[in-house]
This record gives C-alpha cells, structure tokens and sequence, in this order.
C-alpha cells in the first residue's frame, strides 16, 4: 500500500489538511494523537518516562503528567530527543499495524516532524503544508490560549518551511481555505495516479 507523509509546522494547518483527504476517503493515521493515546495506555512508555524525568512525570492516577513534562522538554532539546526516542518507535510499530487493516489506496501518516527526524525515508510521498508565520502565530493563539513565547519556543524546535520544502514532494500553502480544498482535490487525483506507477 502506498503511504504518504503529510506534514508541516505548528499552526499551518495540517489537522484542516488531513481532514479534507479523509473526506475524500483516504484513512489518516494522526501520530500526535496515537503517541498520546500509547503514552496514557503503555507501561512501558510509563516505566521509561520515570527513568528520564523521575516519578513526577507520571500523576496520581498512573497517567502522564502532561504539564510537568512539557515544562520539562520544551526548554530542553536533550530531554525532547530522549522522551521522542521513547514514544517514536512504539507509535512505529502501531503505525505499520493499523497499516495492514486498511483497504484505500493509500493512506496519509499525519506528524509535526517528519523531516526533524529524518522519517521522510519511510514514505512513498511527502506533502508539506505551509502558512506564512503571522497566520501560524494567529491560528495558535486563537486554539492554545498561548503567549507568543510560548508559540515562539514551539516554532523554533521545528525547521522552517523554507528548509523542509526542499525534501517534500508536494506542498500546499494553506491560507484560503476554498483553495487549500481545490489544492487538496488535485493532490489526491495525482496521488492516486501514483498508486500504479
């Protein structure tokens, strides 16, 4: 089955984009929300975030102590790459099974990082979405409630449009959403034209 990186940074809009191919029929695995459904439901997960961040990183209920560790990894670029080295490859392994139960002709693998970790390899096809920054910076506050710190210290833990359009192989500027659809739509006859080839 053909798979397909859909990516792009914080605030570009790549949830709105994966929803439009779903529409059209395409199954989209979201790897933010699995890596958060298996670090609430894996002991494993569980047991190697207390190595990296000592037991407050989990709350009183066994579950992850979300505030704690973000306070934690945001700042610090060694945590992140250490608690990502934890999550990443057990949302690997759910990936490539929930793979092998669709039947579309292809399906979109949703993520934030794809070419920060270098993942663009597992892919037949990347797409890229892209916003110019002030839209980005707007779209966040208006979803997180967040300062533009905050926003700013997210951002630059991500490249910039200009250093991963060079590795997609398809991007979308996602700034009017009658065209974002229009963009969509012809991806997707392109993309099933590729299924064959």
């Amino acid at each position: 089955m053909m798979v397909v990186g859909l990516t792009g940074g914080i605030g570009s809009g790549k949830t709105t984009i994966a929803k439009m191919f779903h529409e059209l029929g395409v199954p989209i695995y979201v790897a933010d929300n699995r890596a958060k459904y298996l670090m609430e439901t894996s002991t494993e997960i569980h047991t190697k975030l207390i190595s990296l961040l000592g037991p407050e990183a989990l709350d009183k209920n066994g579950l992850p102590n979300r505030s704690f560790i973000a306070s934690k990894v945001f700042k610090d670029k060694v945590l992140l790459e250490k608690l990502n080295a934890i999550v990443h490859p057990e949302v690997a392994k759910d990936f490539q099974t929930w793979v092998k139960l669709q039947k579309s002709a292809y399906v979109i693998y949703e993520a934030a990082i794809i070419f920060e970790k270098k993942l663009q390899d597992r892919f037949n096809f990347t797409i890229l979405v892209t916003a110019p920054k002030d839209i980005k910076v707007k779209r966040i506050q208006g979803r997180d409630n967040a300062t533009l710190e905050e926003i700013e210290a997210r951002m630059n833990n991500q490249w910039s449009d200009s250093e991963k359009i060079k590795l997609a192989n398809f991007s979308i500027e996602n700034v009017d959403l009658d065209q974002t659809k229009l963009k969509v739509l012809s991806l997707h006859k392109i993309l099933l034209g590729l299924v064959n080839t």
